[in-house]
């Protein structure tokens, strides 16, 4: 018996080593937010591209697409950024057609060992940076796709999750009906600003002035994220005999992704899922957040789970100024909250998240007892019966993680203005400060040929 437990405890070990794939490492961002603010793009990639052996498996194809893609495009490589924004955009379609068909059948297997699939504003937003790529290389007609595409996935977000629930609710496994979080976010006006400013470059200014309308509709129909003031757009679509430069600053970074720690304790065909909370005492005690109708369930199983959750990272930035010619010409406003976004659209899948989390480890859990409890009627010494429980134990925790795998580099927040000046060499700057009120960084984008016809837009970042 001795030797048959060695071998189930060498094997144990061995399994829990393994068991990197069922979490997710953030070992190949370290020193990498320094890199940002001090926007050293290039140095970003290097590290990225070093890591990407060790830390981007198959599995993680598409994040490395797109955090690659996205230190391009800051970096001024607008073609190479295009080409890998592409494959992950390619890649997020395979896999969520891919997750369809194994929908059921991958109910038990932890979200960290299956395929990136991306989160569905990284879906989104990475359409905009396609665009604004095009519109570097003057190739406005592809522009229009990206953009046209932004649209097409928020008509779609709410079917693509209803879809999932339907694959879930056909597993055998199955003990509560799957549903998805609603969507509220349907109107980019990041989007639209993007598309009535590339009509109005065009002279199409009926189109144009759809965009403007939709933008309004953002604020109107979706308070809840447009919860800020609308950048005034009334002088975007009057006639002039100026020039109009459009300046579009990217700040902060959007959320990363954190575990919360949740617990399960079982009673005759209840699962009751809870948080724990310090008393009066410093006793922990369960706080109850959730009750289950399990059929069969026995009273007295413990278990504990991790989730996901997106959280804020936070900027520094206070204000933002364009500096025209040496001469403070126009604060920007914001125009999209991106992390807000993030948050908002995880909320559509949370719900599939949460069941099928619970449902996997109440299942794990459920065979890890009942093989503690076989190894206890054939294991007679107590010391090693312990021992033998603990690896059991131990390989359902280390395979119980939270897929934290998200995007690195999208920014947080989007603003605009617009400023009128006589055509000819302009200097512009971007001014960024903090909310104390000091300057943090001058983005200097050099003289710029500013023409009354065409597009005069220029994008500036400081993710901070």
């Amino acid at each position: 018996m001795n030797k048959t437990l060695k071998i189930f405890l060498f094997t144990s070990i061995l399994f829990i080593l393994s068991c990197a794939s069922t979490k997710s490492s953030k070992e190949q961002f370290s020193g990498i937010d320094e890199k940002l603010i001090t926007r050293d793009y290039q140095g970003a990639l290097k590290q990225i591209e070093a890591a990407k052996e060790k830390f981007y498996k198959e599995k993680e194809k598409a994040l490395y697409y797109v955090d690659v893609g996205m230190l391009h495009h800051y970096n001024g490589n607008f073609e190479q950024s295009n080409t890998l924004l592409s494959k992950a955009e390619t890649a997020f379609d395979e896999l969520y057609t891919k997750s369809l068909g194994r929908g059921a059948t991958s109910m038990l297997l932890n979200d960290n060992v299956l395929e990136y699939s991306g989160e569905d504003y990284e879906d989104v937003y990475l359409n905009v940076f396609k665009a604004l790529n095009y519109v570097e290389l003057n190739k406005f007609d592809d522009a229009f796709v990206e953009i046209r595409k932004i649209n097409e996935k928020l008509s779609l977000l709410e079917q693509k999750h209803k879809n999932m629930a339907k694959q879930y609710n056909k597993s055998k496994d199955k003990k509560k009906k799957f549903e998805i979080g609603k969507n509220k976010f349907h109107n980019s006006a990041l989007g639209r600003y993007l598309s009535m400013l590339l009509y109005r470059a065009e002279g199409k200014m009926d189109d144009a002035r759809i965009d403007k309308k939709k933008i309004d509709e953002a604020w109107q129909l979706q308070s809840h994220i447009y919860n800020f003031s609308k950048p005034p757009l009334n002088n975007y679509l009057n006639r002039t005999n100026k020039a109009k430069i459009n300046v579009i600053s990217f700040s902060g970074r959007a959320p990363d992704k954190k575990a919360n720690t949740l617990y399960i304790h079982t009673e005759k065909n209840l699962v009751i899922i809870g948080t724990t909370k310090e008393n009066t005492r410093g006793k922990q005690n369960l706080k109850t957040l959730d009750v289950i109708n399990w059929s069969g369930m026995k009273q007295g199983y413990h278990f504990k789970f991790q989730l996901p959750f997106m959280k804020k990272r936070g900027s520094n930035i206070g204000r933002i100024e364009v500096i025209i010619d040496g001469n403070t010409a126009s604060d920007l406003q914001q125009i999209e909250d991106i992390e807000k976004v993030a948050l908002e659209t995880f909320k559509i899948k949370e719900p599939i998240i949460y069941l099928k989390t619970i449902t996997r480890t109440v299942i794990k859990g459920l065979i890890a007892a009942k093989g503690k409890e076989e190894m206890g009627k054939k294991i007679s010494n107590p010391l090693l019966g312990f021992a033998a429980r603990l690896a059991t134990d131990a390989i359902v925790g280390a395979t119980e993680n939270a897929d934290l795998r998200i995007a690195r580099f999208f920014p947080a927040k989007t603003s605009i203005t617009e400023i009128e000046v006589t055509p000819g060499v302009h200097n512009i700057k971007v001014k960024y400060y903090s909310k104390n009120g000091s300057v943090l960084f001058v983005d200097d984008l050099g003289d710029k040929n500013i023409s009354r016809s065409g597009l005069n837009l220029f994008e500036s970042f400081y993710l901070n």
